[in-house]
């Protein structure tokens, strides 16, 4: 059974207690994400910044978009607001935060709303997600809404749903530095015919639903993983699968990397393919991995190269790094009357107590 703490060397010492008096001084971050236009984030937020007042926080509006419903504009006219700042570059009109302000004021607490928007040329930043890492680094806290369709990582996914990408964006790391994120959730049905320009049917309501939520349980996961790290913890488990495939000359690539795709497809999770250096193969062997790992990178896994100096232990030493959930393997169909010899398969699925292991049978070419 793996140690689940261990003690650290000084110089990993020193960058935990950085980090963490870096976190002291960092402002709080908050984001509403939604998976849909009009699913309510706006409202949410609004309606937070709102009871965090009534406590007796110091909170201020930063940005608003567009003309508000009167539910909304409701919440903002019981808050403090500091306009934006209106500009005008190449014959467009940017709304751009007043950071300047925001400074001298240093509120508790500002709500931002349209995250991903970008900033004309010239501004302190390209882009308003990056004022607000201004803001935070000044411990000022923030609370911000966004879209899943906003979230330069996911697009690709979110394109195959609606047909359409979003023109402004925001990376996913963003996200997980975040301190507290929650999923703005509402029955697909409920915002059938609600979207705007952006009208969806059920079923794209539901896979928009759905990528959000696994997005959601991703940053959650890296935070976990963050965390433990920083506390020198030592964990195996997280919410995202992570499936990894082990090639060899003679694996059954195709058929394991197919279905270790839809596998990771069908939870929205990663692909990871790995193979162990091996400096004494065939001509022949190395055309056949050479095939593997290509088609490894033609169905999009991420391939790395093993270089320890046993087959299980760098199987396990690998699952563990990258926090791996499941493990395809091939195996050769040996002799059954050898079945007193332990082979290294016997052994990693006797460690195997935190991953899954899954075996895909070939026949041995010699």
């Amino acid at each position: 059974m793996a140690e689940l703490t261990r003690r650290p060397d000084p110089e990993e010492l020193l960058r935990r207690v950085q980090a963490e008096e870096r976190r002291e001084q960092r402002g709080r971050l908050k984001v509403f994400l939604g998976y849909a236009p009009r699913v309510g984030k706006s409202m949410r937020m609004f309606d937070e910044g709102r009871r965090r007042k009534e406590r007796g926080e110091d909170v201020v509006v930063a940005s608003i978009q567009g003309e508000l419903p009167a539910d909304i504009q409701c919440l903002v006219d019981q808050l403090e607001v500091i306009p934006t700042l209106t500009e005008h570059y190449a014959g467009r009109e940017f709304q751009v935060l007043d950071i300047a302000g925001l400074f001298r004021r240093h509120p508790q607490i500002v709500l931002i709303d349209g995250l991903a928007n970008d900033n004309p040329p010239g501004s302190r930043n390209p882009q308003r997600w990056q004022d607000v890492e201004n803001l935070l680094g000044r411990g000022i806290g923030v609370i911000t809404a966004v879209n899943v369709q906003h979230i330069k990582e996911r697009q690709d996914d979110v394109a195959r749903v609606t047909g359409k990408r979003a023109a402004y964006s925001i990376p996913e790391a963003f996200l997980i530095e975040a301190d507290d994120i929650e999923v703005v959730d509402a029955p697909p049905e409920a915002l059938l015919g609600r979207g705007g320009q952006m009208a969806l049917d059920a079923r794209q309501l539901g896979e928009l639903r759905e990528l959000a939520l696994v997005l959601a349980a991703n940053v959650v996961d890296r935070q976990l993983q963050g965390y433990l790290s920083s506390h020198g913890i030592a964990a195996l488990w997280g919410v995202q699968e992570r499936i990894l495939v082990c090639l060899t000359p003679r694996s059954n690539a195709e058929t394991m990397l197919r279905s270790g795709r839809r596998n990771a497809r069908r939870f929205h999770g990663a692909l990871l393919a790995a193979y162990f250096e091996q400096e004494n193969l065939s001509a022949a062997d190395r055309v056949k991995l050479e095939a593997n790992l290509a088609l490894a990178r033609e169905l999009g896994a991420e391939v790395h190269c093993l270089k320890a100096s046993g087959f299980v232990e760098g199987i396990l030493a690998f699952a563990r790094e990258q926090h791996i959930t499941q493990v395809f393997l091939g195996h050769t169909l040996r002799d059954q009357s050898r079945w007193f010899l332990r082979s290294p398969i016997d052994k990693l699925i006797e460690e195997a107590a935190d991953f899954d292991l899954r075996l895909f049978p070939h026949a041995e070419t010699e």
